[in-house]
């Protein structure tokens, strides 16, 4: 039987578990082997805990998208307001919190259509500021979003557990052009 093409659909708080696995899933993938077991544990039990998840998902300020293929969670991103550590945002810059796809599933096209979707979303009222919070030693990432007009404007600490991940912060101007993917 031949995979279905993949969907995009915006997650609801019924999605919290699966968000929850997904995104605990997707971070161990892309960044597991940076950690000790330990504090890796602690991180994924914390920030991606099913409760906390339901709160973003009901949430009307943020939104998330499940990429699906054959009704299972491949991907995800999520945006809202701008948490990022840097002296420029202002209230009203929005930001976009993750952007993560299964490796089997990477370089179909999906996370650019993930990023498309969450872009839009965050741009529905008008032109507004943009943030990016990326890994400092994630090139690949940091080459796609130059591609969308995000530059470097600052740096901060990410920690996990007692790792303290260099992070570039990345912005883009309100009515910056936005390339598609």
């Amino acid at each position: 039987m031949k995979p279905s093409s993949p969907t995009i659909r915006r997650a609801t708080p019924d999605d919290a578990t699966t968000l929850s696995q997904l995104a605990a899933r997707t971070f161990v993938e892309t960044f597991g082997h940076l950690y000790p077991a330990e504090d890796l544990q602690a991180f994924l039990a914390d920030a991606y805990a099913v409760d906390k998840q339901r709160t973003i998902l009901a949430h009307p300020d943020y939104a998330v998208w499940l990429l699906e293929r054959d009704g299972v969670a491949v991907g995800h991103a999520a945006a809202g307001p701008c948490g990022l550590p840097h002296p420029d945002v202002a209230p009203g810059d929005g930001e976009l919190k993750r952007l993560y796809v299964l490796k089997a599933h990477q370089n179909g096209g999906m996370g650019g259509k993930l990023f498309a979707t969450a872009l839009d979303w965050l741009l529905r009222d008008g032109p507004r500021t943009l943030w990016i919070g990326v890994w400092s030693e994630n090139l690949g990432a940091q080459r796609f979003y130059a591609r969308h007009g995000f530059v470097k404007a600052g740096e901060y600490e990410f920690p996990v557990g007692r790792v303290r991940d260099r992070e570039f912060i990345l912005r883009r101007a309100a009515g910056a052009p936005a390339p598609r993917c």
